[in-house]
């Protein structure tokens, strides 16, 4: 099977592949300081819980945001899956072609969900990734990876509000009663979730008239489910997006 880790700042998503179908898949916090006997530990005690083994992995591939964690999880790849981990960089091969200045400064996972998007819909689109920031990534009907837009995300700006306004909590991001809030916290919900519905729904607006108003539009990222009920401009989430996408660069590179 293929072990498919997506490493984000703020999570770490895997999943193990038997051939093209997604086996199991799991979710843990992702931690910068980990070494690779932690990150070990913790593949082979999720494997476990699903009746799996480290023995079980004959292939993987990393895509970090995270690039002190990059050489840890090819050192796990060597010393617990006795094989060379293929880590998503500058030199893989993509089989897309890459209309960025410096293409070593697009996010690995940025340009995995690129290629996993095109592959699934193979035609003009839009990934609008729900991470630690709120990244758009469009490619043109000939599978072009065309650039991206990248803005706060929305953890990082509910941290930031009740950080630099004392008199606003915390709150954990849920639907609002009404569009109009009748408690502080309503009206966060109300302001964080619509904002971002609005931010995503102007900028997929201004792509579509570049790109063509067929242009589909995926969704991914740990706040998709809350935030994209509110928009009009997404056409569906696929929260599995990055692992497929991993996948079909394994097969390009192995």
């Amino acid at each position: 099977m293929l072990l498919a880790v997506d490493v984000g700042n703020t999570q770490t998503h895997f999943g193990a592949f038997d051939g093209d179908r997604l086996v199991e898949h799991w979710r843990f916090a992702t931690v910068r300081t980990s070494t690779a006997d932690e990150l070990g530990a913790v593949l082979r005690n999720l494997l476990e819980l699903r009746g799996l083994g480290l023995a079980d992995l004959d292939a993987s591939i990393v895509s970090s945001t995270v690039p002190q964690l990059r050489p840890e999880w090819g050192a796990v790849g060597a010393r617990y899956l006795r094989h060379e981990t293929i880590i998503v960089g500058p030199g893989i091969r993509s089989g897309m072609a890459l209309r960025y200045d410096n293409p070593r400064e697009i996010g690995p996972d940025r340009l995995v969900n690129a290629v996993s998007a095109y592959e699934r819909f193979r035609g003009a689109c839009i990934v609008v990734d729900f991470g630690t920031a709120v990244t758009y990534d469009p490619v043109s009907a000939t599978g072009e990876y065309l650039g991206g837009i990248i803005a706060p995300g929305v953890e990082i700006s509910l941290e930031a509000l009740s950080e630099r306004a004392a008199a606003l909590p915390r709150i954990d991001l849920t639907a609002p009663r009404s569009l109009i809030g009748k408690t502080t916290v309503d009206a966060i919900r109300s302001g964080m979730i619509y904002g971002f519905a609005g931010q995503v729904d102007g900028i997929v607006r201004r792509l579509r008239a570049e790109l063509g108003e067929e242009t589909q539009t995926v969704a991914t990222g740990g706040l998709a489910e809350v935030i994209v009920p509110h928009t009009d401009s997404i056409d569906e989430i696929d929260d599995m997006l990055t692992l497929r996408g991993l996948r079909l660069l394994w097969e390009r590179n192995r």
